[in-house]
């Protein structure tokens, strides 16, 4: 009975720095937007840093939970392109959080969450190239080849410094969060 008290304490412990990272994220949105030099049409935010956070910390499923509620709150509660950026920021920052979550999650060394935090960012690139020739055309009506002339000198370069950024400051701070977030965990125990 003891060991499921402790258990159930843990699990509210880990729900309560999710939500509080979901929260983080969103305000972060709120606040902290950058037009991107090239393309003003492009911000760059740091909402990506608290669920990296949450994946490192907890899982990449944990960070993907992150991932869909924080996406959800920003496309529909504030405005930022309904649907369209839903399916943009979740499958952009989801498939960030699944390969940086999982190659940390096996490894847990400043080593791997370096490589987790590359990878994850040119999966994050890959990926962002593959979701604006598709849903730009259905959903903004641009032509395919409109898009394609702006994979080079837009779509890679803000993608890779926005994924690029947020991976440097996750790897610089998260052993300090990290040491805050089990120091809860180990009260809760």
């Amino acid at each position: 009975m003891e060991d499921m008290n402790k258990n159930h304490r843990y699990r509210m412990v880990q729900l309560a720095t999710m939500a509080m990272m979901t929260a983080i994220s969103s305000v972060l949105i709120m606040l902290i937007t950058v037009p991107f030099p090239l393309f003003p049409d492009f911000r760059y935010d740091l909402a990506d840093v608290p669920i990296l956070i949450t994946a490192f910390s907890f899982g990449p499923v944990s960070g993907l939970i992150v991932t869909a509620i924080a996406s959800a709150i920003q496309a529909f509660a504030l405005g930022q392109a309904g649907l369209m950026g839903f399916m943009m920021h979740m499958g952009a920052t989801g498939i960030f959080v699944i390969v940086a979550g999982c190659i940390y999650k096996h490894h847990k060394t400043k080593h791997a969450a370096l490589l987790g935090l590359v990878l994850g960012t040119l999966a994050m690139t890959v990926l962002m190239c593959i979701l604006n020739l598709v849903l730009d055309p259905i959903f903004w009506g641009t032509p395919r080849e409109a898009v394609l002339r702006l994979l080079v000198p837009a779509i890679i370069p803000f993608n890779l410094s926005k994924a690029g950024i947020n991976s440097l400051i996750t790897f610089l701070i998260y052993k300090r969060v990290s040491k805050l977030i089990h120091r809860a965990e180990d009260r809760s125990r």
